[in-house]
Formats: structure tokens, C-alpha cells, sequence
């Protein structure tokens, strides 16, 4: 399968001119209130210019309560809707179709930032964190469904093909996913239905709220063991995701050349389970350490539908389109400073890349 070719999105029929996906990368540009920066649209601008199909947003908050860092961008208010509107058409002018994950921080979105101690599913603390969280009470979780849902058709007003709902990266649908997180004993916690309920009624919200050529894509952590979340639990959920009308699962491997944590006698890569366990018209979509198009080709033949990336494209923004040169060799960090600001990155992105180990020639070494 090559990652130059196009694909069609079956729900909808919507076509990608590829397979290359940029994912949600983290970059503190946007402001104090959430709006999205001139310097975060003009990166998201470059990437879509450099020819991938899907370009996604960093991750966005959907309610005050759910930032987890300094320049965040939200979508849980109108004062955010010209600047989305503007990134929106900018992607869609430029060929690529365009994404917005959303999210809420949860036990990760600290007081200092947010004015009020963090919710969870239950009571969780863990290393790095400011304080405990409190868990939410039924109401509350109806109301932050409602939340992800009024983002969701934020984001269509504002002109975006579709929403990536994020339950990965141990945030708060993850931590509602996790048994170790999820210590609930009524109809939002127990077996794995109770705990992926939160996420059902997120994404049967979002469908409601939205019109029906509207993307859903939801991307999660194939397993966490910190959290309690483990493969055979995530193949199960991505069946359920299947079942639930999603159009785009995104299975997120960090390492998508490796099997399971905890199952070494099974040697098959992540993405083959998945694709063993899910309809083959069920698009999937899997990142996790690709950095050359011999590594994409890889992931597609393991049984991935769409193939994402991160940190190829923080320093190569025409990555995708270059795939198609046979003497295309993508340079490996670290980048000078220099580099990166070439590429598009603000001071202030080139400043939180520093903390990458390795990244920055004058970062973290």
C-alpha cells in the first residue's frame, strides 16, 4: 500500500488526497483565553501547504475546567470561533481535510491553571501532579459530555471537516477508561461497558449535535498500565468504536514497530491486532515513532488505513508531500534553533521544543 495514494472515508465519502496524517502535537501558542494564535494557524497552515490529508489541531479543551498547560488553545467559547474559522478555511484552501481534538485534562488540568481542583472519575493522584482529584458526580459528567458535544458543533460552525475525540495519553476519558483511574461503583464505572460509557455518550452527542458528513475520530491508548488500561480491554473498545458509528479509530502506539507491552510471546505490531480485531471497512489509523516513508509503508502493511506523524513534521512541515522522492531522507533531530523557526515553529514553540530530549540543539540532551 503506498501513503501517496488517496482514501475515501466510507461513512461520508470524503476523499484524502493521502494516507499522511499530521497528529495533534502540543505547541503553547495559543492564549490565556484559549483563542488560537496567528503563530499557531500559520504552523497548521505550513503542514496542510506541505500535503498532508488530515491535518489535526493540538489538543483543545472543552470546558475551563479541562486545560492541562499554558497556551492551550480552547473551543468551549464563541470569542474562540474567528480565529478557528480562520485556520478552518486555511486548511480546507489549502487541500487537506482538518481535524480538531478535543479533550479535558482531568486530573491533569491543575488549579493553577483552571481556578478549582481537578475532577476525575474517582479520586486519583499521581506523580507530577499539583493535588488529588475529586471524583464527578453523575450530574457533572452529563454536563462535560454536554460540553464535548457544544465543542464539537463549535468546531463545525467554524468550518471543520471533523472532531478527534482524545481518549488517550491518560486524560480524563482515559483515566474513565482505566480500571486503576476508574474505581466507580455505579453506571459510569465496573466492566468495561460502564467504564467506556463516558466516551459513548461523548461521541452519540457529538452526533447529534453535528450534521451527518461531520467526522468523528477517536484516538486512544492501545494499553497504560499505570491507569489500567490493557490491549485486550482497547481491542474490545475499538470493536464497540466500530459499532458506535465512528468513522476513524486512531490507535496511539508511541512505538508502532513493537507488540504488545504485555504480551511478549505475541510478536504481531500493535496495528496488525487491531486490524485483526476490527471491521476491515473500519478505518484505522495508527502513529507511533514513523519518521521515513520505508517506516509508513511499514504501518500500512501491518493493516493501517492512514498512517500519522508528529515529530518528522515539527521539523519537516513538507514531509508528505516529499514521500513521493525515492531520495527523500528525512533529517533526524537534533535541529538548530535556526531550523525549526524556518519550519514554521514560533520562538515560543521552538522554546517548549527545547524540553524534548534531544530535539534542540541547545535543548534537554
Amino acid at each position: 500500500m503506498d501513503v501517496n495514494t488517496g482514501f475515501i472515508l466510507p461513512r461520508t465519502g470524503l476523499e484524502l488526497r493521502n494516507r499522511a496524517v499530521l497528529a495533534a502535537i502540543t505547541n503553547k501558542q495559543s492564549g490565556l483565553d484559549g483563542v488560537l494564535s496567528d503563530a499557531e494557524i500559520g504552523w497548521l497552515h505550513r503542514r496542510a501547504e506541505g500535503g498532508f490529508g488530515i491535518v489535526t489541531t493540538a489538543a483543545s479543551h472543552v470546558h475551563p475546567s479541562g486545560k492541562s498547560w499554558e497556551g492551550e488553545m480552547g473551543v468551549w467559547g464563541d470569542h474562540q470561533l474567528p480565529k478557528l474559522t480562520e485556520l478552518a478555511e486555511g486548511i480546507r484552501e489549502r487541500g487537506a481535510l482538518s481535524l480538531v481534538q478535543i479533550f479535558h485534562g482531568g486530573l491533569r488540568a491543575p488549579r493553577s491553571l483552571t481556578g478549582q481542583q481537578p475532577v476525575s472519575a474517582s479520586e486519583n493522584t499521581e506523580h507530577g501532579v499539583e493535588e488529588e482529584s475529586r471524583g464527578l458526580s453523575d450530574s457533572e459528567i452529563s454536563d462535560l459530555v454536554d460540553a464535548f458535544a457544544e465543542a464539537a458543533e463549535r468546531c463545525e460552525r467554524a468550518g471543520f471537516d471533523g472532531v478527534e475525540v482524545h481518549g488517550a495519553h491518560g486524560y480524563l476519558i482515559c483515566q474513565f477508561l482505566g480500571t486503576k483511574t476508574n474505581r466507580r461503583d455505579d453506571r459510569w464505572g465496573g466492566d468495561l461497558a460502564g467504564r467506556a460509557l463516558f466516551l459513548r455518550e461523548v461521541v452519540e452527542a457529538i452526533r447529534v449535535r453535528t450534521s451527518d458528513r461531520f467526522l468523528v475520530s477517536v484516538r486512544i491508548s492501545p494499553q497504560i498500565a499505570s491507569i489500567g488500561v490493557s490491549l485486550s480491554d482497547s481491542i474490545e473498545l475499538a470493536g464497540m468504536l466500530a459499532d458506535w458509528g465512528v468513522d476513524i479509530i486512531h490507535i496511539s502506539c508511541w512505538d508502532a514497530f513493537v507488540g504488545a507491552d504485555d504480551e511478549p510471546e505475541n510478536p504481531g505490531t500493535l496495528t496488525r491486532r487491531f486490524r485483526r480485531a476490527i471491521p476491515s471497512s473500519f478505518p484505522l489509523l495508527s502513529t507511533g515513532s514513523v519518521w521515513t516513508g520505508g517506516d509508513a509503508e511499514f504501518v500500512l502493511g501491518e493493516g493501517a488505513d492512514l498512517v500519522g506523524v508528529a515529530r518528522v513534521a515539527i521539523a519537516h512541515p513538507d514531509w508528505a508531500s516529499r514521500l513521493a522522492s525515492d531520495d527523500f531522507d528525512p533529517a533526524r533531530p537534533p535541529f538548530t534553533p535556526e531550523h525549526l523557526l524556518d519550519a514554521g515553529l514560533s520562538p515560543v514553540f521552538v522554546d517548549y521544543m527545547r524540553g524534548w530530549k534531544g530535539f534542540v540543539t541547545d535543548g534537554r540532551q
